[in-house]
Order: structure tokens, then C-alpha cells, then sequence
């Protein structure tokens, strides 16, 4: 590590003996038909102690429009990212069209679980390249630096992965791992994340992820996943701001990139 890089985090790292436990809470699908919403959900996380989030964004949400042409949006972001915010790289259009010859698998992975929207799912290195870097300069260009890369619906396969790592990412999160790039040490960490689409979803939802936050509870890093969507639903949103309530005691708030050069510090890496 680089002694500019080991200044950086020497925050984080001081009292990583007095709290060996972090919590990463990260907003997905940030773009800018969700700027509102989104800044509504990061200022009820900081005011609960959540005082830096990852914020996965995408370029060009649904072919909505380039974040670029937004420049509301460039400067918000730019703002949350000089508060401690965490600028991630989330796919390039977060979507993907039902493909023919399809297998089961297949289809239940990118239809019924992902809705259509597991981009990297099965693209090509070249192709899966391709859409990283372009993301990643068109973020430089505007003053943003994401160090992070992580697949919408966390549907990322071999070669996207390589690809991310070629592109100059530093680590990619799947729902069950955090996996640093650089390294290839690939820690588990299983993320709570919620599916809103229809009641009987949200009921699961609920179901699942307070059982798994007791599991979870007491290991080293603790990942919850938000999406606006989350927001307009009340008991969903309760139970999220329970459960960070519960944490933020024993838990120190981070971002991916924070907690992934910390695990090098501590390896020597």
C-alpha cells in the first residue's frame, strides 16, 4: 500500500482494534430519476449513524439518459462523494434482454430473480470490458473516482469478473462474498437485500432477513442493501432502520473500498 493510501484510511484503521466490526450500508440503482428518494434515504441514514454509505450508480439507467447530461446530478454526487460517500460502479444500463435458447437456469436467474435487469450476467470479457471503462472515464471526466465495481443483481459471471479486474477495479461484491480484485482474496460476507415488486415478496423479504440478521449479527462485516423502491414501503423500511439501529452500537459504519484496504493493511498487502 502506498503511504498516500495508508494516510487516507488511517481513520478507519486506528480504531479498527477498538471496533473489529464493520457494517457497509450501500444504495443501489443511484441515477437521476432516483436523486430524490435516494437523498431522502442517505440523510435517514446519517441521522441514524450511518455517516458514509457505497452508492452503486448506474451510467445509463433503462437507456434513460447518460448521469453525464445531468449536471444537478454530477455536482450532488460529487458532493456526497467529498462527505465520505463512496462512488461504485453498478453495471452500465442495469438491464438485460431475455435472450433465445435460454436454459431453466437461466431463465429463473435473469427473469424471476434479476426482472430482466442482470446485465453481466453472460456478457462476453470484450463486451463486459467495454462497458466498465466506459463507465469509469466518464465518471473521471466529471471529478468522480470509483474504485468499485459491483454486477446489478450481483449476476457476474467468470469472465465480467476478469474483466473488472482488468478495467482497474478494485473489488466486486456478489450477494454472498466481497472479493478484492487486487488480491483475490474473496471474503464471505451475505448481504440482506430486499424484493418489493409485489406483497408476497415483501412478506418474504421481511421473514428472511430478520432470521438472517440474527445470524448474522456479531460477524466481522455486516452488508444491508437498499433500493428507493424499499423506501415507499413502510414495514420494509422499518425493519431496515431497525436493524441499523440495532447495529450501529457495535458495528462501525464504512464504505466497500474503506473495508477492503483495510483488510490489506492488516495482511500487508
Amino acid at each position: 500500500m502506498s503511504t498516500i493510501a495508508a494516510t487516507e484510511f488511517l481513520p478507519l484503521v486506528a480504531t479498527a482494534s477498538a471496533a473489529r466490526n464493520f457494517i457497509v450500508v450501500s444504495l443501489h440503482d443511484v441515477a437521476p430519476s432516483s436523486r430524490q428518494i435516494a437523498n431522502t434515504i442517505i440523510s435517514e441514514l446519517v441521522h441514524r449513524g450511518v455517516r458514509v454509505c457505497s452508492l452503486l450508480v448506474v451510467p445509463d439507467y433503462h437507456h434513460e439518459g447518460l448521469f453525464t447530461k445531468d449536471g444537478e446530478f454530477v455536482s450532488w454526487l460529487r458532493g456526497l462523494e467529498a462527505d465520505g460517500h463512496e462512488i461504485v460502479i453498478h453495471g452500465y444500463f442495469h438491464e438485460r434482454p431475455p435472450r433465445t435458447r435460454e436454459t431453466l437456469r437461466d431463465k429463473f436467474l435473469t427473469r424471476f430473480y434479476a426482472q430482466n435487469e442482470g446485465e453481466f450476467y453472460d456478457l462476453s470479457y470484450e463486451e463486459a470490458r467495454r462497458r466498465i471503462v466506459a463507465a469509469r472515464d466518464e465518471f473521471r471526466a466529471q471529478g468522480l473516482k470509483p474504485r468499485g465495481f459491483v454486477a446489478p443483481a450481483w449476476l457476474l459471471n467468470e469472465d465480467a469478473e476478469r474483466a473488472a479486474g482488468d478495467a482497474q477495479m478494485q473489488y466486486t461484491t456478489r450477494l454472498r462474498t466481497v472479493c478484492d480484485l487486487r488480491s483475490g482474496n474473496v471474503f464471505p460476507a451475505r448481504a440482506l437485500v430486499y424484493s418489493v415488486r409485489n406483497s408476497w415478496r415483501r412478506c418474504v423479504s421481511r421473514t428472511c432477513n430478520a432470521t438472517l440478521f440474527r445470524f448474522l449479527k456479531g460477524t466481522s462485516l455486516l452488508r444491508i442493501s437498499i433500493h428507493p423502491p424499499d423506501y415507499s414501503h413502510p414495514a420494509i423500511w422499518k425493519q431496515i432502520t431497525r436493524l441499523i439501529e440495532e447495529s450501529i452500537e457495535s458495528y462501525t459504519a464504512t464504505t466497500y473500498q474503506e473495508w477492503i484496504t483495510e483488510q490489506r493493511f492488516r495482511r500487508g498487502i
